[in-house]
């Protein structure tokens, strides 16, 4: 592996770390959204490197950066939307309080 590569790693490895941290401890739910962003940024990042830096550098990982990120956008778009109305159903924004469907 080249050595400019690993910072890149490195900070991938972190923001995961810190994204995955925050979805699995916190109990706010724009800030589990948040934090699954932060690791999908994470994956992009990795993706974007191996693509520019790796063994064989092509455009695949920039091109499917691309499409991550716009699954991501769309994701985090239908996510507040499902969000808003459950908080306007519960009052709340607790991921506790959220684990029941409407008959």
């Amino acid at each position: 592996m080249s050595d400019t590569i690993l910072p890149y790693l490195t900070l991938a490895a972190i923001l995961f770390c810190i994204g995955l941290y925050g979805a699995l401890s916190k109990r706010n739910a724009v800030i589990v959204l948040l934090s699954i962003e932060l690791m999908l940024n994470a994956v992009n990042l990795n993706l974007i490197a191996f693509a520019k830096m790796g063994v064989n550098p092509s455009l695949t990982g920039q091109i499917f950066t691309l499409f991550n990120m716009a699954v991501a956008a769309s994701e985090a778009a239908i996510a507040v939307a499902i969000l808003v109305a459950l908080y306007r159903n519960k009052g709340t924004s607790d991921v506790t309080e959220m684990n029941q469907l409407k008959k």
